[in-house]
């Protein structure tokens, strides 16, 4: 009985704290004529934890806690917040929309409200060696649901995310 109750409140905890979004990738590459297009599933299980999953789990973005794995054409990459300003950042704002909490304020960090929506832009102030030149996040100022993620490279590439 002790392990039915357990089980089944691992299942409610679960549901009630996970939620899911399908989303389209886009990749932009300045030197190609045509972007690549994808589309799989944002996860989402409070506090901590994102996943979005593209082309069938082969590509993936995925935050768990302060470490975060971009796994992208066969290549994975790893950095934690705790080592990587910009991340750390980003890793806040994540945070605090998956928990409804405010948008912690930062040198970094712009936030604009607007018809519903809130556009949260991480612009690093260190620019060395940094895979991303900025990153734009607009969610749902009211259900505080992802609508968008875009995470600019150099030479105006690209990467974004439209969830649904």
């Amino acid at each position: 009985m002790k392990r039915f109750i357990l089980a089944l409140a691992i299942i409610i905890c679960h549901v009630t704290l996970s939620a899911a979004q399908t989303v389209t990738r886009t990749r932009h590459q300045a030197a190609l004529t045509t972007d690549a297009v994808t589309t799989g599933t944002l996860t989402i299980r409070k506090p901590d934890y994102i996943c979005i999953s593209t082309d069938g789990g082969r590509d993936q973005l995925m935050m768990d806690g302060t470490q975060f794995t971009m796994t992208l054409g066969g290549k994975k990459h790893v950095t934690d917040s705790k080592r990587n300003a910009q991340f750390a950042t980003f890793q806040k704002v994540l945070h605090a929309v998956i928990n409804g909490q405010p948008i912690p304020e930062g040198d970094d960090l712009t936030v604009v409200t607007k018809n519903g929506l809130q556009t949260i832009t991480i612009t690093p102030t260190a620019k060395k060696r940094q895979m991303f030149t900025s990153f734009m996040l607009v969610v749902d100022a009211k259900t505080a649901a992802f609508r968008q993620l875009r995470m600019n490279e150099k030479a105006g590439n690209y990467i974004n995310y439209d969830f649904k």
